[in-house]
């Protein structure tokens, strides 16, 4: 117990006084002890003080569960302080004081007010001071001790887990364990036996039994047999104090079932079964249940029945869910053949158990007689489908084929033959009722209905309701009754066409079957003279391609060829058809390709009347008779070769008339037709103002006298792509060349044009806004040659 001081720790006297209990036996002693000691304070030296009294201390102990009319006495407080004369009070703090505990302060006797529960709570810590009850001045620092409850057995052994559900597989080994059970005790496990638990079956003997200590069950007995008894209650107790006599116990139980293994094979209740099926019964229906019984469940108590002997006529498997064996029918029954069938049924575990292989095999068989039973059965016809062939055209009442039906029963009957008439309307065949022969109602057409698909009914004369049907399908089969024909399609022949030249593949199309069809052969129509234009020839892939006999074809002189081809089948007898074809004569390009054909055909095509082409035509006339008047007034009308500088744009200058001579210096520039010499000076062009005065070249004359006409052209070509004053723009020039000058010169007055002149024409400018443009070519300061 650590003594703590809010002073300082001294040597001090302490007196305990407390109680002992010990099974049930109780001390109380009151204990005085004197002693000096000195304590050295960590980090400082040791100093030695006057000794000074000190408490006693020690742990105390109050018995849990106390019953009695009076406070239990704890133990008492004594301080060597105390002369016994009441000046010493004793005081009490910590858990529980004032309220579990009291202190008398006076002598220092504690006791406990209220019963106390170890299991709630084991010790209380308190702390406990002597004070001058003159002064109120503590006489020794304050003390920490321990008030510990002691532990009596009152609280007996728990399950906490219980109960229990527990499997076993049956027929388990002795001391299989089952399942190990816990019980928990509230009381002290360090003091006394209190909290010691044994355990110990009460029911579940000879069967189950525990070990004391582990609480570990097991089995018992040998071959716990599942289908003997399945469930058993087991009931274990726990017991502290060792199980001694006086001690608490406390019980559980555990409830365990027997799981089941395949220990038990199937076995059939009977050795023998009859079962009467109905020759009747539908191939493929279930016609019977066999059951064997297992006492096993589960996986183990399932089944696979088979049947050992058997000619395929039934067959058996398992339902799953009852484990019965369901007898079904594979082929029909008759009973005019055989009556009785034995069938031995087995029934065979499917999971097995190696372990209990020596409780014999695990299956079992029985033998199930089958009784067929007669009835009165509908015709059977001969076959399950019929197919029939017949000629088309054929005459009305022509035999198809026939049907045969019997009567299966061992009293035949006869039998009546029938056709649904309600899938065929306008009767097509007939049937003969007492023979079932098929004949034609009417002609029959291949190229409208190829097949026919009717019903036959056959039923017993005696008893009409049985009956049974079958479907007849009927192929009507051809004959060479159609003509092949060509197939008209539009055919054109270019006007520079060669001769030889395939202008067309003719193909053919015949309603009759392929037997009767191709080999196609094409000829030309005989009768008539040899065609001069075109001939056919046979490509044997049941085509013909037209050639031309001749080159060049003219649409003025003809536009339209008729051509009669004949084309003939292979059948027999062989048909054959003329069909006239139409070849257009039309205007194509050099890679064959149509341009144009006769206009009748673009009109036609176009959808325009008449009146409509009457009305385009006016306009046409009139639209001509506009631009021949806009030409006349043109002529009349003289244009400046020069256009004003308001008007600056391309000008294309038409030159259409052959001018008129020498005199005429408006059309032609007639310096261009002199010799080269005159026209180096006059090289400047009409049809645009020269905004740069360009220098003449003078060239020598020894040069112009041998200058040729390739060379003077050539030169002319380089000036005038160099040329500055002339517009970005392309232009024609003509220069014509008209040879050496003559020995006199020219006598021309135009030679007055490459000449500069003195006169002053400013006086233009008065004479008014007539002559502003001829003010505006001389009138400048200075003057520039013109052309």
């Amino acid at each position: 117990m650590k003594i703590t001081s809010t002073s300082g720790i001294c040597p001090v006297l302490v007196c305990l006084c407390f109680v002992q209990r010990c099974y049930g036996a109780t001390h109380h002693t009151s204990v005085k002890v004197t002693r000096n000691q000195t304590k050295q304070i960590e980090g400082e030296t040791e100093v030695h003080h006057r000794p000074k009294r000190g408490w006693v201390w020690n742990q105390f102990f109050v018995l849990e569960e106390h019953i009695g009319p009076d406070p239990q006495y704890v133990g008492k407080l004594h301080s060597n302080s105390d002369k016994g004369d009441g000046s010493v009070k004793y005081i009490l703090t910590g858990e529980g004081a004032g309220t579990i505990f009291l202190i008398d302060d006076t002598t220092g006797d504690i006791h406990a007010t209220k019963s106390l529960d170890r299991e709630q709570k084991t010790h209380y810590v308190l702390h406990a001071q002597a004070i001058d009850r003159r002064t109120n001045k503590p006489l020794e620092p304050e003390s920490e001790f321990i008030i510990k409850v002691q532990d009596i057995n009152d609280n007996a052994p728990e399950f906490p887990d219980g109960p229990y559900i527990v499997n076993v597989p049956e027929m388990s080994d002795i001391g299989t364990s089952v399942i190990q059970v816990t019980a928990t005790d509230s009381d002290d496990p360090t003091y006394g036996n209190s909290a010691r638990v044994v355990y110990s079956i009460l029911q579940g003997q000879p069967y189950f039994s525990v070990d004391p200590k582990t609480g570990v069950i097991r089995t018992a007995l040998p071959n716990m047999d599942r289908e003997a008894r399945e469930h058993y209650s087991v009931v274990i107790q726990a017991k502290d104090m060792a199980g001694q006599v006086g001690g608490l116990s406390g019980s559980t139980t555990i409830n365990v079932t027997l799981t089941d293994v395949n220990d038990n094979p199937p076995r059939f209740p009977q050795k023998h079964y009859q079962l009467y099926v109905p020759e009747s019964a539908q191939v493929g229906s279930a016609v019977g249940k066999i059951k064997a019984t297992d006492a096993d469940v589960g996986v183990n108590a399932e089944i696979r029945y088979s049947i050992i002997n058997g000619d395929g006529v039934f067959s058996i498997s398992t339902d799953k869910d009852t484990r019965e064996g369901i007898l079904s029918l594979k082929k029909p029954l008759n009973y005019e053949k055989k009556k009785l069938y034995s069938l031995n049924i087995e029934g065979v575990n499917t999971h097995l158990d190696h372990r209990f292989s020596h409780l014999g095999p695990f299956k079992d068989t029985t033998m199930l007689k089958v009784i067929v039973g007669d009835v009165d059965e509908a015709p059977v016809f001969t076959m399950p489908f019929y197919e029939m062939e017949v000629y088309e055209n054929s005459q009305v009442g022509t035999v198809v084929g026939m049907v045969t039906a019997r009567d299966p029963d061992s009293a035949s009957s006869s039998v009546k033959y029938f056709i649904d008439n309600n899938l065929q309307e306008d009767k097509v065949f007939l049937i003969d009722s007492d023979n079932g022969a098929i004949r034609t109602a009417q002609p029959l057409d291949r190229e409208e209905i190829p097949c026919y698909n009717i019903t036959v009914t056959a039923s017993e004369t005696d008893n009409p309701t049985l009956a049974s049907y079958v479907s007849v399908l009927i192929k009507v089969l051809d004959v060479n009754d159609n003509p092949p024909h060509v197939v008209i399609e539009d055919i054109v022949v270019c006007e520079n066409s060669r001769a030889g030249q395939v202008i067309h593949t003719i193909s053919t199309t015949d309603k009759d079957d392929t037997a009767n069809g191709p080999r196609f052969y094409f000829s030309l129509q005989e009768g008539h003279a040899i065609n001069q234009n075109f001939t056919l020839r046979n490509n044997e892939d049941n085509t013909a391609s037209i050639i031309t006999r001749r080159r060049r074809f003219s649409r003025t002189s003809q536009d339209l060829y008729y051509l009669p081809v004949v084309v003939a089948d292979s059948g027999i007898p062989s048909l054959s058809s003329t069909s006239t074809l139409t070849i257009r004569v039309c205007a194509c390009e050099r890679d064959g390709r149509v341009r144009t054909c006769h206009a009748e055909a673009f009109l036609s095509s176009a959808g325009l009347s008449t009146g409509a082409l009457i009305a385009i035509l006016l306009c046409v006339v009139i639209l001509l008779a506009i631009v021949v008047l806009f030409i006349t007034l043109r002529r009349g009308k003289k244009e400046p070769l020069i256009i004003s500088e308001e008007d600056i744009r391309e000008n294309v200058v038409t030159y259409d008339d052959e001018g008129g001579g020498e005199e005429d210096t408006e059309a032609f520039d007639i310096s261009a037709l002199r010799n080269p010499s005159a026209a180096e000076d006059l090289k400047y062009r009409r049809d645009v103002r020269p905004e740069v005065m360009c220098t003449p070249r003078n060239l020598d004359q020894a040069a112009i006298d041998t200058i040729n006409v390739q060379e003077f052209l050539k030169q002319k070509l380089t000036e005038a792509d160099h040329d500055p004053s002339v517009p970005p723009y392309d232009s024609l020039q003509t220069y014509a060349y008209e040879g050496q000058r003559s020995e006199a010169g020219s006598i021309s007055s135009l030679d007055s044009i490459g000449t500069h002149s003195d006169q002053d024409y400013n006086f233009l400018d008065d004479w008014g806004p007539e002559f502003k443009k001829l003010a505006e070519l001389y009138g400048e300061k200075e003057p520039q040659r013109t052309t």
